[in-house]
Formats: structure tokens, C-alpha cells, sequence
């Protein structure tokens, strides 16, 4: 797998291969799991608000006080012996802090129209999200960045992610590449992580958080196959204490020919997103941690400019 121009952003026409999500062939990903709206669609509004409502370990009487109504209005409209309107449908969910997705499928639960649109990333209305979201991966080069989706798929990501992807299984860069997955597997990046049970225990505790405030099913699914890869050998899997007050964030250390990198990460999403798609994608960067980390990523995209250019594989 050729690696490409340096600062640049993956693009392919093509599913097959390795890597081949980027912002130009979001179509077939960025809709979410429509199953999952369907089947709360089908469940009464009132059944819905009492799911979040119990998700979010709200009592009846503690989310009518936060939502400014009594607690009867919020009985009778849970047993459905009461019709909600789409504004106070609205009020609770913005205090139930629910996704984008689950209000709209609220909202058709009590005959309502979605008023969210779920757009996909390829489509026009997203055009200057997309730019942004490119413009983001290609500036953070010479340091790996990635665009994924609410399911933790890859969308986009620039050249020097190849620092992260190399010596990974083939079939886990083939088709939708899921991050964690990548992560974690025993054939992915987790042998090369140094400090991998404290890696590992950062990103199951990030993705139950996400389950916690999502209650998607799917990501649900990933958590228990995630939790469940065995360790890569001679890897120290005794449980080790929580980090000392004097780190100021988990590291991801791997292995690599220029020795140890030693990365910390952001996350960036779109803090005033409307749309179901566009509120689901977070774009994941790695800055260096050290010198000899900024060093290695500086010499590794001198060889990338350096290489003779061609067709990609």
C-alpha cells in the first residue's frame, strides 16, 4: 500500500481496498443505523420518553422540576393518557440530552415529523463540512488525524496515518474500517501499543461512555467484542493502578523503526451540528508528545516527499 502525497487526505473511488473510506465516498456510510430509529419509531412517544428518562437515571419528579412541569403532566404523558405536543416533546428531550437521531424518532413515535435532517456527507448540503473536516486532516500533517462516525467507522484520514496502520491484518483496512477495532484487535495496532492495558482501558471507558449517552445498540455490540479480544502476548494484563495525578492525559505509546512515539490525542466535532450525520463524526488527532516523536513523524514525511511518485496500489 503506496502511502500518499504528504499533508494529503485518503481518496479512492473504490471500497475495496485497504483504507479506502474518505470524504468523497461517504455515501455508503453516513446514514447511521436506520433499523434502530425504525424500531424506537414503532415504540409510543410516551415509552420512549420514559426509556431516556430511565437511561439517563432521571426520576419523574427530578426531570419535571428540570423540564418545568409537574410531575403528573410527566405521568400522564408516559402512559400515554396524555398527548404530548411536538414543543414539549422537544423540551424533554433537550433535558434528556438526546441525540439528534432518538429526537426524531420522538418525535414520529407521536405523529410528528422529524425536524433533523440526516444528510449524507457526499450530499451538497454538507459540501463546506466536508472542506472543513479535509482541511483539518490535511493541516495536521505530518501527525496522523482521522474522521470517523458515531459507530467509530473511518470516514477520512491523511497520510500519516500509515505510522498507525502498519503491520495490521488486511482484512481489518478491507471495507468499513472500524478505529477501535483497528485499535484493539490482536492483529492491529495493539501489538505494537507499549502501554497497551492502559490504552485499552481508555478507550473501553470512552466507549461506554458513548453507549451511556447513545443507548445504540451497535456501539453496545462493539463494546462487548472489543472487551472480549484476548490480550497480545507478553503483554501485562494484571490490573495496574489509576494513572498518577501528575498525568495530565493517557498516552498512546507505540513501537516503530525510529524507535518509541509517544502521541496524546483531541477530539474535534461540530459543537452546533443540527444534522444527524454531521453531529455523529468527530475527527480524532494525534500530536507528538516529545521531541524525539515530533523528529520521527518530521522524518518519516521528509521520505514520503521524498518517494518516487505513482500509481496507487
Amino acid at each position: 500500500m503506496r502511502p500518499d502525497p504528504p499533508g494529503g487526505c485518503r481518496r479512492s473511488s473504490s471500497r475495496k481496498g485497504p483504507l479506502s473510506i474518505t470524504s468523497e465516498v461517504i455515501a455508503e456510510d453516513s446514514r447511521g443505523d436506520g433499523d434502530t430509529a425504525m424500531t424506537r419509531a414503532r415504540q409510543s412517544a410516551g415509552d420512549l420518553l420514559r426509556q431516556w428518562r430511565q437511561q439517563r437515571r432521571f426520576s419523574q419528579l427530578a426531570l419535571a422540576l428540570d423540564a418545568g412541569i409537574s410531575q403528573r403532566h410527566l405521568s400522564f404523558l408516559e402512559s400515554g393518557r396524555s398527548a404530548p405536543s411536538r414543543a414539549m416533546l422537544l423540551r424533554l428531550a433537550d433535558h434528556l440530552d438526546m441525540p439528534l437521531e432518538a429526537r426524531n424518532a420522538l418525535l414520529l413515535a407521536a405523529g410528528f415529523a422529524p425536524i433533523f435532517p440526516q444528510h449524507d456527507l457526499a450530499d451538497a448540503e454538507l459540501t463546506a463540512a466536508r472542506e472543513i473536516i479535509d482541511r483539518i486532516l490535511a493541516g495536521h500533517a505530518p501527525h496522523p488525524a482521522l474522521a470517523v462516525d458515531r459507530h467509530w467507522t473511518l470516514l477520512s484520514a491523511n497520510a500519516a496515518i500509515e505510522v498507525l496502520t502498519a503491520g495490521v491484518a488486511e482484512h481489518l483496512l478491507v471495507g468499513e474500517v472500524n478505529v477501535l477495532r483497528l485499535g484493539l484487535h490482536p492483529e492491529g495496532l495493539a501489538p505494537r501499543i507499549v502501554n497497551f492495558a492502559e490504552w485499552r482501558r481508555h478507550l473501553l471507558r470512552r466507549l461506554a461512555r458513548d453507549v451511556a449517552l447513545s443507548a445504540d445498540p451497535a456501539l453496545a455490540a462493539l463494546l462487548k467484542e472489543l472487551d472480549s479480544y484476548p490480550a497480545p502476548i507478553a503483554v501485562d494484563m494484571s490490573p495496574n493502578p489509576e494513572p498518577p495525578e501528575t498525568v495530565v492525559a493517557v498516552p498512546l505509546i507505540i513501537t516503530s523503526p525510529h524507535g518509541p512515539l509517544t502521541f496524546l490525542s483531541t477530539t474535534t466535532v461540530f459543537g452546533t451540528a443540527t444534522d444527524v450525520t454531521l453531529a455523529g463524526i468527530a475527527i480524532e488527532s494525534f500530536f507528538p508528545a516529545n521531541g524525539q516523536t515530533a523528529d520521527a513523524m518530521a522524518t518519516l514525511a521528509g521520505s514520503v516527499e521524498d518517494a518516487p511518485s505513482g500509481p496507487r496500489e
